[in-house]
């Protein structure tokens, strides 16, 4: 048994109102505990990472746009994780799905700085994650693979032994590349198989031979980690009215890549559940349904068993269908990005987990996918 790595170690592209453009770093903001949340255009003449600063009621002010060096699509990329920070805080990684790379953002006080881009090992780059300067792509272009690089101060270096197939040699259509909170267990979800695949994570990064599970829940989507390696996936059922799901997993670190079913397909009442995001104190998990235009909650406890806690807890209003979704760093606040209406819905997040609407920032791109927050 080795120790974890903790222990050792659709759409046209319009002119985004209200922000600047071409701007190299962050503008200072005053309020030096406000946190940032990022974005990205997703533009096919030139992806641009889309910054924002979280004012004291949750709200967002635009601060700047910086090109990521590669090209988006200009359509939905259908996935979780397209914007990704870094667990410790100082680096922010973006697909370029058109160009086949990823993005390195060094992640200041009063600022962002590009420092790398890389090819992301595949075709068509669509989700990132990153654990201990560890970081796996997931590009779901031809038969669909996970590449694996290590973090060299924000320059990708790939890894050896680390490129992986899905669980077949396409028609997968993979939605996210994840790592679980230790850092051993790397997961993809398959919106076309209804398959979990997990792989075993060596400590310098290589992987395992993949693990293939079959969902409970029909069209497995987005999913997130608590920090007790509690893993949360939503279930959207095709789009099906009504029918959504979610369910949670753990895993033993003596077989990292085994996903142990721990509450199979609780429904959410709602349709369309496709992206979550966990507080920082692995308590409550936010579930954006696109179909429903609204957020449920569900509670976590120390096992990982989840339970419904409001089918809605937060409307984002009809014809908004909510995506991306993240909670800043405090636990204090969840923002969702609107692929209907091209806005971030802020929320505050009571200490009971419940949803109390704040002012949203209106004037995405169209295009726009991904959302992260410090």
């Amino acid at each position: 048994m080795r120790p974890s790595r903790r222990l050792t170690l659709h759409a046209l592209g319009l002119t985004v109102l209200g922000l600047t453009t071409a701007q190299p770093a962050l503008a200072h903001h005053d309020d030096e505990g406000a946190g940032l949340v990022f974005t990205s255009s997703n533009a096919s003449s030139g992806n641009q990472l889309l910054s924002f600063a979280r004012q004291a009621d949750g709200s967002l002010k635009p601060v700047a746009t910086t090109p990521t060096g590669g090209l988006g699509t200009a359509r939905g990329l259908g996935s979780q994780g397209a914007v990704t920070i870094s667990r410790d805080g100082r680096y922010l990684f973006v697909v370029n799905a058109q160009s086949n790379d990823v993005s390195t953002f060094a992640l200041h006080r009063d600022g962002v700085s590009l420092l790398s881009v890389t090819p992301s090992g595949g075709l068509h780059p669509i989700s990132v994650t990153e654990n201990d300067g560890l970081v796996y792509v997931l590009n779901d272009g031809g038969a669909g693979n996970v590449a694996g690089f290590r973090n060299a101060g924000g320059m990708l270096k790939p890894l050896k032994d680390a490129l992986r197939g899905l669980s077949a040699a396409g028609g997968t259509a993979p939605a996210q590349v994840g790592l679980s909170a230790d850092g051993d267990t790397l997961v993809v979800t398959e919106k076309g198989t209804n398959k979990l695949v997990s792989y075993a994570v060596a400590e310098w990064g290589a992987l395992g031979a993949p693990t293939v599970s079959n969902s409970p829940g029909n069209t497995p989507f987005g999913f997130a980690f608590n920090r007790r390696n509690r893993l949360v996936v939503t279930e959207a059922w095709g789009g099906a009215a009504g029918a959504s799901t979610v369910s949670s997993y753990r895993f033993h670190e003596r077989n990292a890549d085994v996903p142990e079913r721990v509450s199979a397909a609780v429904p959410d009442l709602q349709s369309a559940a496709c992206w979550v995001a966990i507080t920082p104190n692995g308590r409550y998990a936010f579930v954006a349904n696109t179909g429903s235009a609204n957020v449920s909650s569900y509670r976590i406890d120390r096992q990982g068993a989840i339970t419904l806690q409001q089918a809605v807890a937060g409307p984002t209003g009809t014809g908004t269908s909510p995506a991306d979704t993240a909670v800043s760093a405090d636990g204090r606040h969840l923002y969702v990005r609107t692929g209907g209406v091209f806005t971030i819905a802020s929320f505050t997040i009571d200490t009971d987990g419940q949803l109390v609407a704040a002012p949203s920032f209106a004037g995405l791109p169209p295009t726009a996918v991904g959302l992260a927050a410090k």
